[in-house]
């Protein structure tokens, strides 16, 4: 029993990630279905009893997230952002937009974000703590992971560390160049907590191959901008913050179509909370 489940949960996870890689094109029901390995007639069943949510809305929801994403943090227009999105005109793409948000596109890139009394305030929390951005190209990163959906916080995704951990003990892949990675994908002052995604896993060799919950997917690899946060995880939304309204606005980078994903450098069980020290990896355009 417990296998069967693991299966429909893989195949619908890998649905899941064809359709992040692919939001600009057409996902009709049959490609989806295609992808997941099952038949139309039963795919769109399957799909919202796991993810819960219809395909046509998931899909829907996503890329309004990311057009929201892209205005505030691409120099795009707000038409370009439409036609991105689907949308054949602006007027349509704003309609949308106003039911999702409650305000226009044009108002919502203007929107000041935390508001600017909480703004100097956190601008001093992270100059105390931040490192200068480093812009690298990374070599690609193939992990081994555990999909995670819920709130951004340790309550939700330490007991997932806590099993991929486990595992990675079980496949005795634990070496001196192995890191835990955490891959985010919805920005926190977009998507509703409880449909928040991240991958939680570790960097794995080309021989190995999990089965189960543990999916293996490839980081492409690429020129980012790096910041290291040194201290408690619970203050990473800082440096996130610092990092995309104050850094990459005035870097002349724009962010690439992908997500940022965090590189954990100590052992938070034997570190002290302020000594932790955690990359955050931003794929950069260009």
């Amino acid at each position: 029993m417990s296998t069967t489940r693991d299966t429909y949960a893989a195949r619908i996870l890998r649905v899941q990630r064809f359709i992040q890689q692919h939001l600009d094109e057409d996902l009709t029901l049959e490609r989806l279905a295609e992808v997941a390995g099952y038949s139309p007639y039963h795919f769109h069943r399957i799909f919202r009893g796991q993810v819960g949510e219809r395909t046509d809305d998931y899909v829907r929801r996503l890329r309004m997230e990311q057009a929201a994403h892209s205005l505030r943090y691409r120099q795009r227009s707000v038409l370009d952002v439409a036609l991105d999105s689907g949308y054949g005109s602006h007027e349509a793409f704003t309609r949308a937009f106003v039911r999702t948000y409650g305000v226009t596109p044009s108002e919502y890139q203007s929107l000041d974000r935390p508001p600017s009394a909480h703004k100097e305030q956190l601008m001093s929390a992270v100059s105390d703590t931040k490192q200068d951005v480093r812009i690298e190209r990374l070599p690609a990163r193939r992990i081994a992971g555990i999909r995670v959906v819920g709130p951004y916080c340790s309550a939700t995704l330490g007991p997932a560390f806590g099993r991929i951990g486990q595992w990675a003990t079980s496949a005795n892949v634990w070496g001196p160049d192995t890191r835990c990675i955490g891959v985010y994908y919805d920005d926190p002052e977009v998507t509703a907590p409880e449909k928040q995604r991240a991958d939680v896993g570790v960097t794995i060799g080309e021989h190995i191959h999990p089965t189960g919950e543990v999916q293996v997917q490839t980081l492409a690899g690429g020129t980012h901008a790096v910041l290291c946060h040194k201290g408690p995880y619970d203050k990473l939304g800082e440096s996130y913050w610092w990092l995309y309204s104050i850094w990459l606005p005035n870097s002349g980078r724009e962010p690439a179509d992908a997500p940022p994903y965090e590189v954990y450098l100590n052992d938070a069980c034997q570190t002290p909370p302020e000594e932790l020290l955690t990359e955050i990896c931003v794929p950069l355009a260009g």
